[in-house]
């Protein structure tokens, strides 16, 4: 068995700091970089690349809505061709910056909302595909596991989709996940996020809030930078996954 481990980071943005991406770095195999939109700055993001590619971890682009308020987080009204337009204009500057540092671009994750309504709407979610293919369609597209818009939408313009599961988020009994507006949306305890990595791969499954069992495709795993227990759910999932005899390794 195998499996890739991600985290969404890059994301402080001028004076103000956020996440741990220097600890977390040495236990992933996949960094989603914020790209200037919902967080990050171009310093931010020069020196994510920096520190991805001298961990030798696959670097990728991570478009969001333009909201740094808001930290991409709530849904925006954008048309099809407004979407498409700014996950170009994001995938190309990480790429460039990723070319900078001697690396190639890997794969895209959209974030936040933008991930969230794409997930269920097939208009977003091919939006989000061509701005990809416009660029580069060697590029992977990273999407919720479960999702046939987004999977639909890496088929229909040539992409390739990787299912992603979270290990630090709680999921609903449809395979969405829950609203960070509810109490317990985040796992914040190391071995609870661990447990259910682990369970997420061995048994393609997860255990929804409600106790109900809920199949799950897992080729990619992500763990969010933002979260206060980041550094230690990376060290924690790194290595239940290896004890576990599941091999880490990129898309």
């Amino acid at each position: 068995m195998r499996v890739d481990l991600n985290c969404d980071m890059g994301e402080s943005f001028g004076a103000y700091a956020l996440g741990a991406d220097a600890e977390i770095l040495p236990f992933i195999t996949s960094a989603n970089v914020a790209a200037g939109f919902h967080a990050g700055d171009p310093q931010v993001i020069d020196r994510t690349v920096a520190l991805a590619v001298k961990h030798g971890v696959a670097v990728g682009a991570h478009p969001g809505f333009p909201d740094l308020v808001g930290f991409g987080r709530r849904a925006m009204s954008c048309t099809p061709d407004e979407v498409e337009a700014m996950v170009l204009y994001q995938v190309a500057a990480v790429a460039g910056f990723a070319r900078a540092h001697g690396a190639a671009l890997r794969h895209v994750k959209p974030h936040g909302a933008l991930y969230n309504m794409a997930a269920q709407d097939p208009s977003l979610a091919l939006a989000i595909a061509r701005g990809i293919a416009r660029f580069d369609r060697s590029l992977t597209l990273v999407g919720l596991s479960g999702s046939r818009t987004m999977g639909q939408a890496a088929q229909a313009t040539g992409l390739r989709f990787a299912a992603e599961a979270f290990a630090d988020r709680a999921y609903n009994p449809d395979g969405t996940l829950v609203s960070r507006r509810l109490p317990n949306a985040v796992l914040t305890d190391p071995a609870q996020a661990a447990a259910q990595a682990v369970q997420m791969v061995k048994e393609q499954i997860v255990v929804a809030h409600d106790g109900t069992r809920v199949a799950i495709a897992a080729e990619t795993i992500c763990l969010h930078g933002d979260n206060p227990a980041a550094a230690a759910n990376a060290r924690a999932i790194r290595a239940a996954l290896e004890a576990a005899q599941v091999k880490v390794v990129p898309l």
